[in-house]
């Protein structure tokens, strides 16, 4: 069995799990291969912002600080980066496959005036899916973070892709990332200038694997 196929025998699971318990159970989706994003291009930087309490919550929910798409899009995601150099710019991956209990304790702790923030895990969300992936740019030079004219998990109306009152300058950066990611496939949340959904997302399943149970490779291209 190919080991990249890990995560179907972990998804049964979940799904013994009663009612709202655990994640909806699904048929005739893709099967699941999750790869780590830095495996395919270690340029991306990572801020896995869950496996630390630097988060609005406060508190850890990642064991680990690592970073994972379903394969078409975390090849993809390789391409943006790599088409950012030319402007400057690389890509800070903040968030990726996040397993459905992640959602779940996100849903419970969030007030119910800001759940448009969050996913319900009632059907799950695509970050379940590896399909989706939070993220903003960082100047090459530097090294250092954009400013994108709004935090990341801002619950704010700063954070809505409509927004149009921030500095020009990183309302233009917004644009930069948006080009570069919707040329690969990756499409923007409304309310999230960071959040971009892999075109594919709805192909695969809701996933439950914790990231310490997911094989670390050296390479997977």
């Amino acid at each position: 069995m190919n080991t990249n196929l890990f995560a179907l025998a972990a998804l049964l699971l979940p799904l013994s799990l009663a009612g709202q318990d655990g994640p909806p159970k699904e048929a005739g989706r893709r099967a699941p291969d999750l790869v780590e994003l830095v495996t395919l291009d270690p340029r991306i930087r990572l801020e896995i912002r869950y496996a630390t309490a630097t988060n609005e919550f406060g508190k850890p929910f990642y064991k680990e600080a690592r970073a994972f798409l379903q394969r078409p899009a975390a090849e993809a995601l390789a391409r943006v980066n790599a088409s950012l150099k030319a402007k400057g710019y690389g890509l800070l991956v903040y968030d990726g496959y996040r397993p459905w209990r992640v959602t779940k304790e996100f849903w419970d702790l969030t007030p119910e005036g800001k759940k448009i923030f969050v996913a319900n895990p009632k059907n799950g969300s695509r970050h379940n899916r590896g399909g989706a992936v939070d993220l903003t740019l960082y100047a090459l030079d530097t090294g250092k973070e954009a400013d994108m004219g709004g935090a990341y998990d801002e619950m704010s109306k700063r954070s809505y892709v409509t927004f149009e009152n921030g500095p020009d300058e990183a309302l233009e950066r917004r644009e930069v990332l948006r080009k570069a990611m919707e040329v690969e496939g990756f499409f923007p949340y409304p309310w999230e200038w960071w959040h971009f959904d892999w075109k594919d997302w709805r192909d695969y399943p809701v996933l439950d694997v914790p990231f310490e149970e997911i094989p670390k490779k050296e390479n997977q291209r």
